[in-house]
C-alpha cells in the first residue's frame, strides 16, 4: 500500500487550521484516513477560549484513534463519540452552544479486505477511483446548493444556515451532527485508490478549472499531493483580479491525503 499526506498552511505566519491523518491497525490489514478543515472564524467573539488549530487536532486525533480502535462501529458512531469527546474536554470553560464555536468538515475513509466506508461532512472531498480508472467524487453539496445571495453575511448564515435544517452541517459540539453527514459502503474489489482533499486543494477544479475530478487524481498519482497543492498557490498568486477566487479569501489552508490501495 502507498500513501501520501500533503497538508500545507495558506498563511505560513498562521496555524493551520487542516488536520489530516492515516491509521493502520496493527494487524497490518486495512487502515484509515482522516481529513478536517477547521472553520475560520470572523472577527467576534466565538464562545470559545481555544483556537481552532486546538479543536481541529483534538477531534482529529480522536477520530483516528477511534476508526482505527473500534474497526466493528459505524463511521458515524466513530465521528459522534469523537464531537462528544472533543466538546467534554472544553465545555467546563466555553460556551459551545455559540454558533461560531470551533468547528470543522469532515472526510473519514476505512477500508478492510471486504469494503471502503466513507463519511463526508460539509465541503471537503473524497475521491475514489476504481479498478477500470474511474473516479467518483463522494461529497456533501448542500452549502454548495445554497443560494449565494443567502451566504452575503456572517449573521444571516449564522442565525439560519449554520447546523440548521436546510442549511448546512459542520462538526462543532453537537454529536447528532454524525447523523447528517454522508455515508456509504463501496465493496473493496471496486476501489483501488482514495484521495481526500479540504478545500484548500478541490480549488484546482472548483475554482480554477484546470480539469475534472478525474483530472486531479491522475495528476495527484503522477506528481504528488505537494505538486498539487504547489499549482493552486500559483493559481491564487496569479488570480490579481480574483476573477476565480471571488470574495474567497487569497490562500487557504490545503490538505490532500493519498492511498493507493
Amino acid at each position: 500500500m502507498r500513501t501520501e499526506l500533503v497538508s500545507e498552511p495558506g498563511d505560513p505566519t498562521r496555524p493551520n487550521e487542516d488536520f489530516a491523518s492515516v491509521g493502520l491497525p496493527a494487524s497490518g490489514r486495512g487502515g484509515a484516513l482522516v481529513v478536517l478543515d477547521g472553520v475560520t472564524p470572523p472577527q467576534g467573539p466565538t464562545g470559545c477560549l481555544h483556537s481552532v488549530p486546538w479543536f481541529v487536532s483534538r477531534l482529529g486525533g480522536a477520530l483516528t484513534e477511534l476508526t482505527v480502535s473500534l474497526p466493528d462501529v459505524p463511521l458515524s458512531e466513530a465521528l459522534s463519540l469523537a464531537v462528544a469527546r472533543t466538546a467534554d474536554s472544553h465545555a467546563h470553560t466555553c460556551d459551545l452552544s455559540h454558533p461560531r464555536t470551533p468547528q470543522a468538515t469532515v472526510v473519514l475513509a476505512r477500508w478492510s479486505e471486504r469494503a471502503l466506508e466513507y463519511l463526508v461532512l460539509s465541503d471537503s472531498v473524497l475521491l475514489v477511483e476504481a479498478p477500470d480508472g474511474a473516479v467518483t467524487a463522494l461529497a456533501d453539496d448542500r452549502l454548495a446548493l445554497l443560494p449565494r445571495e443567502s451566504l452575503t453575511t456572517d449573521a444571516h448564515i449564522d442565525a439560519h444556515l449554520r447546523n440548521k435544517e436546510g442549511g448546512f452541517f459542520t462538526a462543532a459540539a453537537d454529536p447528532s451532527v454524525a447523523g447528517r453527514a454522508v455515508t456509504g459502503v463501496v465493496p473493496r474489489t471496486e476501489v483501488r485508490a482514495l484521495a481526500a482533499l479540504t478545500d484548500g486543494a478541490t480549488r484546482w477544479v472548483e475554482k480554477f478549472r484546470e480539469g475534472d475530478w478525474t483530472d486531479l487524481f491522475s495528476f495527484v498519482r503522477k506528481e504528488g499531493g505537494r505538486a498539487l497543492v504547489a499549482r493552486v498557490r500559483e493559481l491564487e498568486a496569479a488570480d490579481g483580479e480574483r476573477e476565480f477566487l471571488g470574495r474567497s479569501k487569497r490562500h487557504d489552508d490545503a490538505s490532500v491525503v493519498f492511498a493507493e490501495l
